[in-house]
């Protein structure tokens, strides 16, 4: 037999090796468990901005955001949803599903219409871990219909609002916002918190876009302050001292032409999609489709929330190690 080629100084008993095994077997899965429970990013935060069209990004004094999409990786080809107007396709963005399922179809603050039907990547979050630290802070007053009863720890319209939606109704102004206050406001509160999870809208460059043109002097000089915005929040991020543990997703809703958007035309529906940070691959092109609502799917996956099955979105997973 097998035992008999051992000396007796070298025979292990069988009760000794079985503890072996099930103590290097309880190592084994104590170091998954760790591994699998660990998220791939602690921070994530997603930015749009409004109106990004990339062929006039291209024209424009944007050296953060190009700085970014150099040490990250980065399409120009990405597409949003139809219809490519701000509140449906940043639904999209924030749900991670088109809208034949999130429903929300206009484009304006209508209080009476309600909230979103479906979750938003802040509530299937706040789901997973109550504790989590999430933000808004947005150019439009219509991201209110957003505001998931909990899904929220600040709202940031000009101006912090904690007060949930659902108790009652906050009188605020309905004007846009500029880019530099939500700039200011956003960075204040990253140095603070360190939160888990933040989206911040930059509405200049749509606002320009409108008032003078897709690509005309204006919208360009509108992209410009909005890259300086952008760049408050990439450092108050650097400062907050978890640039080695976030990921920023960095897209728009919506391009445009003449002075509108909204059409199923590549000047509407083309949009830029960049990720920089924790795990991202360097200097690197994106080559597979991405739509807008991957943008849900990959915050999730970063931060170790499951994907809900009924997602039109999917990770952009070639964007990473």
């Amino acid at each position: 037999m097998f035992w008999k080629h051992f000396t007796p100084q070298c025979v292990i008993s069988r009760p000794t090796i079985m503890r072996f095994i099930l103590s290097t077997l309880s190592v084994v899965f104590a170091f998954g468990f760790i591994a699998n429970a660990a998220p791939r990013a602690e921070h994530v935060f997603i930015v749009s901005i409004d109106g990004a069209k990339p062929t006039v990004v291209a024209e424009a004094e944007t050296p953060t955001l190009k700085k970014i999409a150099a040490e990250g990786a980065v399409t120009w080809q990405a597409s949003t949803i139809f219809p490519s107007i701000t509140l449906p396709s940043h639904t999209s963005m924030l749900t991670g599903v088109g809208p034949d399922k999130h429903q929300i179809l206009w484009n304006s603050y209508t209080p009476i219409k309600g909230f979103v039907k479906v979750p938003t990547v802040f509530s299937l979050l706040k789901a997973a871990d109550p504790k989590a630290v999430t933000g808004m802070f947005v150019g439009k007053v219509k991201f209110r219909h957003l505001w998931l009863k909990d899904s929220l720890d600040v709202f940031d319209f000009g101006g912090p609002q904690t007060r949930d939606p659902v108790a009652g109704t906050l009188e605020i102004e309905k004007d846009k916002k500029p880019s530099q206050m939500v700039a200011k406001q956003a960075a204040a509160w990253i140095k603070e918190t360190k939160p888990r999870l933040t989206f911040i809208h930059f509405a200049d460059p749509d606002t320009a876009g409108h008032k003078s043109g897709w690509g005309s002097p204006e919208q360009k000089e509108a992209l410009k302050v909005t890259d300086q915005a952008l760049w408050q929040v990439w450092q108050a991020i650097k400062e907050a001292g978890i640039a080695d543990s976030s990921v920023m997703l960095v897209s728009a809703d919506h391009g445009g032409h003449d002075k509108t958007h909204g059409l199923n035309i590549p000047d509407d529906m083309i949009i830029p999609w960049l990720a920089w940070g924790k795990g991202v691959k360097k200097n690197f092109t994106i080559t597979a489709p991405v739509t807008t609502y991957d943008t849900t799917a990959t915050a999730l996956w970063l931060l170790d929330v499951p994907v809900p099955a009924e997602f039109d979105g999917k990770t952009v997973t070639s964007a990473f190690e």
